[in-house]
């Protein structure tokens, strides 16, 4: 089965255009990581989240989510959050393409490496991954995030296991990710020469934050969008 490969191209006024063709494993959708060995910044000892379930020995020398952005820290080390710039996101046949700032453009791109980086608290977020939507705002994240979490909840049934349709779960999940988000950013603050990087996360870890508190509210608000499926058939 052939890898999944979704590119993102940047363009600047003042500087040479950066490409990103990133590939993951079809069946799992796995980053295939471009690197397997970092800076100190990379270890896994160095900042290791509190929640991480890894433990450091001669298999786990380096935190996987951290290796995965050693690329974007090093082709944006000039780049600041503001600078304006145009991205062009291609992936099945599709192209995405947007003036925007940096720090949301890396942001995008960083959110899909993170969640396929091998980082067990991230991996829940592998099918959002697979069906990728580009520089999604809050609202198209949270209708991803919870059609996602339902969907598994569907497979769970199949399998057998226990199920949650009252999306307690998908909050302590998210929970999670804020924790892994700020020991994030706490790394990129001794590696990144730029503010770029850094305030992507932040973005990152701003949704994460949001998605546990608003989920009712908005649910609440879309769902007279989904009348048609409680009339009842004749």
């Amino acid at each position: 089965m052939d890898d999944i490969t979704i590119t993102y191209s940047f363009s600047f006024q003042n500087r040479p255009e950066f490409h990103f063709a990133l590939n993951f494993a079809a069946d799992t959708m796995e980053y295939r990581l471009p690197v397997q060995t970092g800076p100190e910044w990379t270890s896994l000892g160095f900042q290791q989240c509190l929640n991480c379930p890894l433990p450091i020995n001669i298999n786990n020398q380096h935190c996987p989510a951290a290796l995965s952005l050693i690329p974007i820290l090093k082709s944006f080390a000039g780049v600041t959050s503001h600078d304006e710039l145009e991205v062009t996101v291609s992936a099945t046949g599709r192209k995405t393409y947007a003036k925007t700032t940096a720090q949301r453009a890396i942001g995008s791109m960083m959110g899909l490496v993170l969640a396929t980086s091998g980082c067990p608290n991230l991996a829940f977020l592998r099918p959002m991954a697979r069906f990728h939507l580009p520089l999604a705002d809050e609202d198209e994240t949270i209708f991803r995030a919870v059609s996602m979490y339902l969907m598994a909840q569907y497979f769970r049934r199949k399998k057998g296991f226990v199920v949650d349709m009252e999306l307690e779960g998908l909050g302590k999940l998210y929970e999670h990710l804020q924790v892994v988000n700020r020991a994030l950013a706490e790394r990129l603050r001794t590696a990144a020469r730029t503010d770029s990087s850094i305030n992507a996360v932040i973005i990152l870890d701003m949704y994460a934050k949001t998605i546990p508190f608003v989920i009712m509210e908005e649910l609440n608000e879309i769902e007279g969008l989904f009348s048609q499926y409680w009339i009842e058939n004749k």
